[in-house]
């Protein structure tokens, strides 16, 4: 995969993601998570995750492609 395939999907994603949420229907658990505060507790350790996936698959995609060009 190249670096403008990456660049292309992670620009894709960030244009079609508020267009999702802005369809989605009031969720009462959401609510309550927000009254308290703790809505902001889960949205960080979501990021936290969904970064440490998007960072290991490119350090993945770089190991891979330096074993490529080597063979």
């Amino acid at each position: 995969m190249t670096k403008r395939f990456h660049y292309f999907f992670l620009l894709a994603l960030g244009l079609i993601g508020p267009n999702l949420m802005a369809q989605m229907p009031e969720v009462e658990m959401a609510d309550g998570l927000r009254e308290n505060g703790k809505i902001f507790v889960v949205i960080i350790i979501m990021s936290i995750i969904l970064l440490g996936i998007a960072l290991y698959l490119f350090r993945l995609d770089r190991k891979i492609s330096k074993l490529e060009k080597e063979n």
